[in-house]
């Protein structure tokens, strides 16, 4: 199959730390079409030959194993083209629709790795130029506004040039391996259906923590937050996958629209429930990996008086039958204790103890994302002692905590697919399955925003200490409903 792989932004940060060494990944594998061509776009004034140039010294920063070997490089570096163009100028689009009709490719991508403000502006030139056929498709990148109504209106303007079956929003978790094992592992066995239910689990709680700062983004950070850079699309999509109804199929539609069933399932926000089922904090210095780090407003580009949240904690319901009263808990942030991103269910204890156990214990399942990637099944066994208490023999026997470990890395080794590499690959083949639809998008951004709206005028930020698990008000939350986070049990 021929295709057209056009990279707006293609000098950009996404383009040279995820998208080439992705494609270069597919590459290497022989998942990549052979007839391709891969065409880098910006505003930089470069030849083909530098442009490769650029992408191979930038490759020198990739992690050892997935680093080409120059042999490698030079055969991948053929399909590497470049053009130079103006976004705002109606005549450089002119030129790339002449670039591609020299080959007329099956299949055209456009992959707007730019700033979101330049959606818009992009997908209605692209059309103006004649090149929102139906061989196109367009990649657009979270984030997709920064509210409802922004939102609606990146939509609306792509939904005038293109069908909703052209356009793929891209959220990278969920091309996860460990992720796409939510839906393997829930609809492709018997076993847990069943107890997938409010009968049995007692609440389940979505953490996505990581042990670094803003880095170099504290300019763009400062003006997002922690809730529009993860909760509102990578936390909810988790969530969705977590909580949906089986789909009737495997077809993209079947299983957004179930995704979208449960967003519009979820309870709304009221003045009681802001209050007490969200936190948000800030991180302050503190000490990370043995070293003294600094505080969110002293990072360059972020504003000394700063109302930003780095740190989300949620209480939320899915209000339907198969979940009604059970809890789930949202946390997110960044420099936490440890980088780390899991979901774990929680079931109920035994209606009636016939043996002593641990103060509380209970089954639990563990869904590991990273850095970890696999399952952990958390049960109780017969403990290995002499079941004495006081010098007498006791009747009731003592159980201990075991624990059953799937390490998907291990299992499946090389085999497994990045995030990146997976979602191009299905943006190529015409696979919505793992993309987000605007209308899932929109829904999930009407939830987000009354939190939005309340936070602009509460006191701001609560502090918490680089290198810890946030603000201790995330635990009186969660306490209050008598649990506690999974590093606290």
């Amino acid at each position: 199959m021929s295709f057209d792989l056009v990279l707006f932004g293609g000098t950009g940060d996404l383009a040279w730390r995820k998208l080439m060494p992705a494609l270069f990944q597919a590459f290497r594998h022989g998942s990549l079409p052979k007839d391709g061509r891969i065409v880098g776009v910006a505003r930089d004034n470069l030849s083909d030959d530098q442009y490769r140039e650029l992408i191979q010294s930038r490759f020198n920063a990739v992690e050892g194993a997935k680093r080409p070997s120059p042999e490698e490089f030079q055969k991948f570096a053929s399909m590497l083209h470049y053009l130079r163009m103006d976004l705002s100028k109606p005549d450089d689009y002119a030129r790339l629709s002449e670039l591609l009709k020299q080959r007329d490719a099956e299949t055209v991508v456009m992959y707007v790795a730019t700033a979101p403000g330049l959606f818009t502006q992009v997908v209605e030139q692209i059309a103006a130029a004649g090149l929102n056929g139906a061989r196109t498709r367009i990649v657009l990148e979270k984030p997709l506004g920064h509210d409802l109504a922004s939102n609606r209106a990146i939509n609306a303007a792509v939904g005038k040039v293109l069908e909703e079956k052209q356009v793929f929003r891209i959220d990278h978790y969920l091309g996860k391996p460990s992720v796409q094992n939510l839906f393997a592992m829930r609809f492709g066995n018997a076993l847990f259906e069943p107890i997938w239910r409010r009968e049995h689990i007692a609440n389940i709680q979505i953490t996505i923590a990581e042990d670094l700062g803003v880095e170099k983004r504290g300019a763009f950070y400062d003006q997002t937050g922690a809730l529009r850079d993860m909760v509102q699309n990578h936390a909810l999509q988790l969530l969705c996958a977590i909580g949906m109804e089986p789909p009737i199929n495997s077809h993209a539609d079947a299983i957004r629209d179930e995704k979208l069933k449960v967003l519009r399932a979820l309870k709304p926000w009221t003045p009681e429930t802001l209050g007490l089922h969200t936190v948000r904090g800030q991180y302050t210095a503190g000490t990370a990996y043995g070293e003294r780090v600094q505080g969110y407003r002293d990072e360059p580009g972020v504003d000394r008086e700063s109302r930003t949240e780095t740190f989300v904690a949620l209480r939320t319901e899915i209000a339907n039958w198969r979940w009604a009263g059970v809890p789930f808990y949202i946390r997110t942030g960044k420099r936490l204790a440890s980088r780390d991103a899991r979901i774990e269910v929680n079931f109920r204890p035994t209606p009636h103890a016939i043996f002593r156990a641990p103060a509380g214990s209970a089954n639990k399942f563990v869904i590991n994302l990273q850095p970890k990637d696999g399952l952990e099944l958390h049960m109780l066994a017969q403990a290995q002692d002499n079941r004495r208490s006081n010098g007498r023999q006791d009747s009731a026997a003592q159980l201990a905590p075991v624990q059953l470990d799937l390490d998907f890395d291990k299992r499946f080794g090389s085999e497994r697919v990045g995030a990146y590499e997976r979602l191009l690959l299905d943006v190529i083949d015409g696979r919505l399955n793992l993309f987000v639809r605007s209308d899932e998008q929109e829904e999930a951004w009407r939830w987000v925003e009354p939190l939005i709206d309340s936070w602009a005028n509460d006191g701001g930020p609560r502090p918490y200490a680089a290198g810890t698990w946030g603000p201790s008000a995330s635990s009186a939350m969660i306490a209050r409903d008598g649990f506690s986070w999974g590093e606290e049990q």
